[in-house]
């Protein structure tokens, strides 16, 4: 079964933003800032390709959208950072309407649209497990009946880390979050146009059946000051420094070496 995910990329669009950027422009200016682009560019190489990079299951496609107004020097690094992992495809788009356009994305990947397929949502600043394409399959196996019954299917992992990177360290927590963006995929029945992003990711549940899966940390989700949620930005109240069994768990389950992860911030 084909597995797609859509990562966007400081990808402008009307219809996506919760923080008062309503036109194009003023998002561009947001998400184009050097500060902001350089966060991005340091999280997405640091946090989120390596799990990517990893994964049990290399049977999937990941596509990054990004804006043709992307600046031209961070259009080379993003393609020099995603050059090594072979499932990634950079897609650059003229900023547009964003439910018009990520259904666009998704809707042409599939190879088949007469067979069902699995899809998958990710920010660039966060990670996945490198089992997460495994268990979306295996998920699929184990809830066959309804999968064959139902147009979709929520997929959701919500046991994970929030992290933040302060002058200290990182700090995080090992959390409990449903409907995330992260850790969140969906089966799509073969000949429907579902997309996962489609409904908001957190009110999945009211227009699908959600299948939940509790039992180990399948992602990672950092928190910073350009997180697009005021509620992200301030999930900061069970963070603390990590302790070796966490630090151990984020380089086997998520292929990110904390140690690495600082040195590479102190080095810019």
């Amino acid at each position: 079964m084909q597995v797609i995910g859509l990562c966007r990329f400081s990808y402008p669009a009307t219809g996506s933003f919760r923080l008062n950027r309503d036109t194009i422009e003023e998002q561009r200016q947001f998400l184009y800032a050097p500060d902001r682009l350089e966060e991005r560019l340091r999280l997405f190489e640091a946090i989120t390709l390596p799990g990517f990079g990893t994964q049990t299951d290399e049977t999937f496609e990941l596509y990054v959208l990004t804006g043709t107004c992307l600046p031209q020097i961070h259009a080379y690094r993003l393609r020099d950072l995603t050059a090594g992992i072979k499932q990634i495809r950079i897609i650059a788009k003229e900023p547009g309407d964003h439910k018009q356009i990520v259904r666009e994305v998704l809707n042409t990947a599939r190879a088949d649209p007469h067979q069902p397929c699995l899809q998958f949502r990710h920010d660039d600043d966060d990670a996945v497990s490198v089992d997460f394409m495994e268990r979306l399959r295996a998920a699929v196996v184990e809830n066959t009946g309804l999968m064959q019954q139902s147009e979709s299917v929520g997929i959701d992992f919500n046991q994970g880390y929030i992290a933040r990177r302060e002058a200290r360290g990182i700090r995080a927590a090992r959390v409990y979050r449903s409907l995330l963006g992260v850790g969140l995929g969906m089966y799509v029945q073969a000949g429907s146009t579902r997309t996962i992003f489609d409904r908001l990711h957190n009110r999945l549940a009211r227009f699908m059946p959600v299948v939940s899966y509790p039992d180990t940390p399948m992602w990672v989700r950092m928190l910073h000051d350009f997180n697009d949620s005021d509620h992200a930005r301030k999930d900061t109240s069970e963070l603390s420094p990590f302790t070796p069994e966490q630090a151990e768990d984020l380089r086997v389950r998520f292929s990110i070496d904390p140690d690495a992860f600082e040195a590479r911030y102190a080095a810019r």
